[in-house]
């Protein structure tokens, strides 16, 4: 009687044909994809010279070539923003020069930023202000960088002690209420100090307090509005009858001058936040359609951890 040879049974060794020939297949395979993502790996790709990974990033169209030098111009509002940022970007990548402010290394505002961007005259602008229709149509991107409030702001020995209802405070600056009895002062005129046209802080000003309608017409001394976007002058000029507005950032710190509460809210970082304190907005780096990639990574180092640790060092508020 014939004896059945040892070993596995036939179904074990269809088992290992299967598998011992898929083995090889995917081996095949992986050697393929190794090799392919080893000669990918080795494409140039225009790059900044240090990496910055950002927290939350933006996706720009990137096709132009990086600048000799990267040139900004914007808001005198940032001023702290920007140079903190771009101290911080330079030592990351110490190749790339950047200036802030055209010609003479002085920015000249939201307005004549964003004017200089649409005429190719920088690369990047700093707006304490929303983009407008015609500056959309013309293909500029406004991303947050950080969050701002502004402060109304009266002389430290002004008499008036109490706060201004946001209506209050529209009729102030279109000439509706003129003397500070109207609002539970003393029987003495309001004298506005507003801030020339061409800052972005009168532009948000306006949008949030005006809705977008004009300010008084000039009626010197009682209505008077400045010519050069300048904080400092307007402060050291309100004495006990006059008001003005600017950052919280360029009042909080000032001893000869008292922020204003607004409906009930001061500025506080909390009250700001939370949306409370109703004079808050965003602050933005603006960029055409079409930029570069050092441009895109400065953007993104802004919002990347350690770009917003360094604008919640400059007092404004960052985005989380």
């Amino acid at each position: 009687m014939a004896t059945r040879p040892s070993g596995p049974p036939p179904i074990v060794y269809i088992l290992l044909i299967a598998i011992l020939g898929g083995g090889g297949w995917y081996a095949h395979r992986s050697g393929l994809l190794s090799s392919w993502l080893s000669r990918t790996s080795r494409i140039p790709t225009a790059q900044p010279q240090a990496s910055n990974p950002p927290a939350s990033s933006v996706n720009l169209d990137t096709s132009l070539p990086n600048p000799a030098v990267l040139q900004m111009d914007g808001s005198v509002t940032m001023v702290r923003i920007v140079l903190a940022l771009k101290s911080g970007y330079s030592q990351r990548n110490p190749g790339i020069p950047i200036t802030y402010g055209i010609p003479d290394g002085k920015p000249n505002g939201s307005n004549a930023g964003l004017k200089a961007l649409m005429e190719g005259r920088i690369q990047l602008a700093a707006s304490s202000r929303s983009l407008n229709a015609t500056e959309v149509q013309a293909g500029l991107q406004a991303i947050p960088v950080a969050k701002d409030a502004l402060a109304v702001a009266v002389g430290v020995n002004n008499p008036y002690k109490g706060g201004l209802t946001l209506q209050q405070l529209a009729d102030i600056f279109q000439g509706r209420i003129t003397n500070w009895s109207q609002v539970g002062g003393p029987d003495r005129p309001i004298r506005v100090l507003n801030r020339a046209p061409q800052s972005g802080t009168y532009s948000v000003f306006q949008e949030l307090v005006l809705l977008g309608l004009p300010f008084a017409p000039d009626n010197p001394p009682y209505f008077t509005t400045a010519t050069q976007d300048a904080t400092t002058p307007l402060l050291r000029a309100l004495g006990e009858d006059g008001i003005t507005y600017s950052t919280v950032d360029q009042v909080q710190n000032q001893q000869t001058v008292r922020m204003v509460p607004i409906d009930g809210q001061m500025p506080t970082r909390e009250a700001i936040q939370s949306g409370r304190y109703p004079l808050a907005r965003n602050v933005f780096l603006v960029v055409p359609r079409k930029t570069s990639p050092v441009v895109a990574d400065f953007i993104n180092y802004a919002l990347s951890d350690q770009g917003q640790q360094i604008i919640g060092r400059t007092e404004f508020i960052s985005l989380r």
